[in-house]
């Protein structure tokens, strides 16, 4: 975003609720910060459109009708772990990045867990209120001990296991139910691992839920799994509301079957305040102890939290890969810091490819690529930031996908919608091609379908079998900047910086054409910031069906190199061809192209935006 001054505008965060002043702190060294909390939600979707982030905790709906209406937003960062409060699958089309914060407040959570545990065995809450009415109930508030009673535990992720481990502290038996939990891991905490909730259910003294609100965990705890409990067990809730039916477990505890409940959540928050309400009537429960949310609402835990989506906020919008996003796959972190130079590197691939080759009136826009990594990047365990990154560089130069947002989130779903197709190729063999440089990427355009019977394209002039070519661009990085190595035939080595003009120019290589094209630019006041040769290196490009690799007068070579110096004479006097390729400040317009081209020895002039 930019003034009309020319200054450049700091992007806008919102933060319509109360975060922890740290980590906002770290966003105001760079970013224009707005706390606006109380915000009715017809004045969050009036005011969002001037927003590039959105912070919110729990409170905050994130609807799909506001992230329509939020055409700058790139990301809602969730301030906790649970993001049942965002439509992610809205934001995802619309390729908005959504994180959590999901391990900040995993501490906080489990602890609340056995205060809340403590407390219900003990009658501590009852206790305390009858002793400040004046009363010394004794005799009344008697209660049991934890140690050597079972305790269930729905869901051993990072709060169940640490609950876990807490509780076997207390002396407690501990048996989980989890299909995705780790018998390797559950035997190291002592915990007994049984694999269905039928199982579970008869045979604990206390039960804890730690499970994220899905479609298939929302009222998994209704009349008939409360049944299957102990008479006189019971029950807690500190995950999300929704998960116990409010009904079942009112009906539970009014009858005596479960001789209490700390619950923590609540399918509506704040609850209705409607006495004949079920849960008003639960928190009015003398059996049932309840506290607002407190699960995460520890100093501690609001720091950490604050702290990591903020960072991860800023990461986001410099265009650093997302670290938890729950949208996106995730990057383990010495994987990220690997990945993060050739995201560069191949979106500006995919830049260079659709703005060079595809203007051409003897060629096509390709629809189908092979993506290759060969090296150390081709171990990586994900590579879809590098396919996302392709994507985007494809299709950010085109008119029609101006002002579509393409990132890691979304970038299968409009390669889709796009005809796009993308086949990435991993080769962690050594070659010769990257003696220089520890990876090489390379992306390789495939001609159009031909016929199954055709077994390989006779050589013939490019000029005249263009769309019978595949089109090759490698790069690689090195001190974590992006080189482009190989255009098509023509060896090179430059970088592709950001905001960058380049003049890719195909002449014969033939004495003074340097000038020629130095003195026109000159003219027009294009000023040069750096000129490279690029020799032809490679055979033309020829299509072999099935292989995947071009051909050099017949003969396969790899993708990445090789090949010699294989040089292709022309008619002009035997000169052989070659790329000029000029960085440049200033514009060059059509009519600059086109006088480059008559001044003879110049075949054609692409110029690329960066």
């Amino acid at each position: 975003m930019s003034h009309s001054d020319g200054v450049v505008a700091r992007p806008k965060v919102l933060v319509p609720e109360k975060l922890s002043p740290d980590g906002l702190a770290l966003l105001q060294k760079t970013l224009d910060v707005d706390e606006k909390k109380g915000l009715t939600p017809e004045q969050l979707i009036e005011i969002i459109p001037g927003y590039e982030a959105l912070l919110v905790r729990s409170e905050t709906k994130v609807t799909a009708q506001l992230l329509q209406a939020a055409k700058n937003l790139k990301v809602v960062a969730r301030a906790g772990v649970g993001v049942d409060n965002v439509d992610v699958p809205a934001a995802t089309k619309l390729g908005i990045v959504v994180v959590n914060s999901p391990q900040g407040n995993i501490q906080a959570a489990a602890e609340h867990t056995i205060a809340l545990l403590m407390s219900m065995a003990r009658n501590i809450p009852d206790g305390c209120a009858s002793t400040k009415a004046g009363k010394w109930e004794r005799s009344r508030l008697v209660g049991v001990e934890v140690k050597g009673k079972t305790l269930g535990v729905i869901g051993l992720g990072k709060v169940g296991l640490i609950v876990a481990r807490m509780a076997r502290g207390l002396g407690m038996n501990v048996t989980a139910s989890d299909p995705y939990a780790s018998s390797q891991v559950a035997a190291a905490a002592n915990v007994t691992l049984v694999k269905t909730l039928n199982e579970l259910l008869p045979v604990v003294d206390f039960l804890t839920i730690h499970t994220p609100m899905l479609a298939s965990t929302k009222g998994m705890l209704s009349t008939t799994e409360l049944n299957l409990m102990k008479p006189g067990a019971r029950l807690l809730n500190v995950a999300r509301g929704g998960i116990i039916d409010e009904s079942a477990l009112l009906n539970a505890l009014e009858s005596g079957h479960l001789a209490g409940a700390a619950i923590d959540v609540f399918t509506a928050e704040p609850p209705s305040k409607d006495p004949e309400g079920t849960a008003a009537r639960l928190i009015a429960h003398p059996k049932c102890v309840v506290t607002p949310h407190l699960g995460a609402s520890t100093i501690e835990a609001q720091e950490n939290v604050s702290i990591d989506v903020c960072e991860q906020v800023l990461d986001i919008l410099s265009g650093a890969l997302p670290r938890s996003a729950v949208n996106a796959p995730i990057i383990l972190p010495a994987e990220y810091k690997t990945l993060q130079p050739y995201v560069r590197l191949v979106e500006k691939i995919g830049s260079i490819y659709t703005q060079h080759f595809s203007p051409s009136s003897t060629t096509a826009f390709r629809n189908t690529f092979d993506l290759i990594y060969e090296g150390d990047i081709a171990s990586m365990s994900s590579t879809k930031p590098l396919f996302a990154a392709l994507i985007k560089g494809l299709l950010s130069p085109i008119s029609d996908a101006e002002g579509l947002n393409i990132n890691i989130v979304n970038a299968e779903m409009v390669a889709k919608e796009r005809g796009i197709f993308v086949n990435e190729q991993k080769s962690r063999d050594p070659s010769s091609t990257l003696s220089a440089y520890s990876s090489l990427v390379t992306l390789v355009a495939r001609p159009p379908s031909r016929p199954a019977s055709v077994t390989r394209i006779a050589a013939e002039d490019i000029s005249q079998k263009s769309d019978r070519v595949q089109h090759i661009i490698s790069g690689y990085c090195s001190d974590n900047r992006p080189f482009i190595s190989r255009l098509d035939r023509f060896s090179t080595s430059f970088s592709p910086t950001d905001d960058s003009t380049i003049l890719i120019c195909h002449n014969y290589d033939a004495p003074g054409k340097i000038g020629t094209v130095g003195s026109i630019l000159g003219r027009e006041s294009v000023n040069i910031k750096f000129m490279s040769v690029a020799p032809q290196s490679f055979g033309d490009n020829k299509f072999l069906p099935n292989s995947g690799t071009p051909t050099e007068s017949g003969t396969a070579t790899p993708v990445g190199g090789g090949g010699g110096a294989v040089r292709r004479q022309s008619a002009a006097g035997g000169h052989s061809e070659a790329l000029m390729i000029l960085g440049v400040d200033g514009d060059v317009n059509p009519d600059v192209v086109k006088e480059l081209v008559a001044a003879g020895g110049v075949l054609s002039v692409s110029v690329v935006n960066l």
